[in-house]
């Protein structure tokens, strides 16, 4: 762990999709960017089908939503953390109806006690050809 405050980088995750960190730390706060399903080194999507013209054909939100999981996770063990220390998350959907209980039945197993707290909202598209985004703040331990 630094106890220096600012950007955080993690070789474990995918790259970033624009110009940001992966997370951002201030003080005993981390700051996660925006962290979707990719899969580290390449620009796959697990769980994604596309078609021929690059839109999406199907997907399976429940893949994405363990790959989100693994990515979140590789940047707070750059930063020197883990799931644990997750104090607030917001989860970005495309398709609420269709994805939410897949999504909070993963979200359940993955915390099963003492989870963080989190708001989950629908949004007409993200950046990429994905169906799932977290933001998320990460806290550390008081010395």
């Amino acid at each position: 762990m630094t106890n220096t405050d600012g950007p955080i980088r993690s070789e474990a995750a995918p790259p970033p999709v624009g110009h940001y960190p992966h997370a951002r730390r201030l003080g005993r706060l981390l700051f996660l960017s925006g962290v979707g399903p990719r899969k580290p080194g390449t620009t796959d999507i697990p769980g994604v089908t596309l078609a021929d013209d690059g839109t999406v054909e199907r997907y399976d939100v429940a893949v994405q939503t363990r790959s989100v999981f693994g990515n979140v996770e590789a940047v707070l063990k750059a930063a020197g953390l883990g799931l644990a220390d997750l104090v607030d998350v917001t989860v970005f959907l495309t398709d609420m109806k269709h994805d939410f209980k897949a999504f909070n039945a993963l979200w359940a197993e993955r915390f099963p006690e003492n989870p963080p707290c989190r708001t989950t909202v629908e949004v007409g598209a993200l950046p990429t050809p994905i169906a799932v985004e977290l933001k998320c703040i990460a806290a550390y331990p008081e010395d």
